[in-house]
């Protein structure tokens, strides 16, 4: 199971979930704190701006940065959830959660998965570079940015609420 949430609640969602891995995407200059119940070597801090563009200063959300969120994602043994978050819970975390569980089930139908995203929740707005990026390194020939198009910018919202994304539907 993967749980998705802002900032302010990685503290409460990895608690209330008893999570045992944490990816973090954030900012350069944004501090999280590990929650103590997660291991050094179960925390993965990915650096990167929310944008799509490049933009002078900011950090693009580049093929590394998904090649190591894959290479985390796959040393799971999902014994015990995920916790997935960014500043918000709203666009690098929930184009993260999405990216995993199709790496993670590869037979499960991108525009299945990105309906139930939408559904599970109404702020979800993936950040499209991160999507492409791993539509490329999963050989999703564009299906997942093409879902991810389809389902479109989600609500409004200062903070997204929690929610947790099955990896098999």
């Amino acid at each position: 199971m993967i749980h998705v949430c802002s900032l302010s609640k990685v503290e409460e969602t990895v608690a209330k979930t008893g999570a045992e891995r944490l990816l973090s995407l954030l900012a350069a200059g944004t501090e999280v704190t590990r929650p103590a119940s997660i291991a050094r070597e179960n925390h993965l801090h990915l650096v990167m701006h929310d944008i799509a563009v490049a933009q002078e200063g900011m950090t693009m959300p580049g093929e590394e940065h998904v090649r190591n969120l894959l290479d985390f994602a796959r040393r799971w043994d999902r014994a015990r959830p995920l916790v997935v978050h960014c500043y918000a819970g709203i666009s690098r975390s929930t184009a993260s959660a999405y990216i995993i569980a199709a790496a993670l089930a590869p037979q499960r139908c991108e525009v299945e998965l990105a309906e139930t995203l939408r559904a599970l929740s109404p702020t979800a707005t993936p950040n499209p570079r991160l999507i492409a990026v791993a539509d490329a390194l999963l050989d999703r020939n564009g299906r997942m940015t093409r879902a991810i198009q389809v389902i479109g910018r989600g609500a409004e919202a200062f903070e997204g609420t929690p929610f947790e994304l099955k990896i098999d539907g």
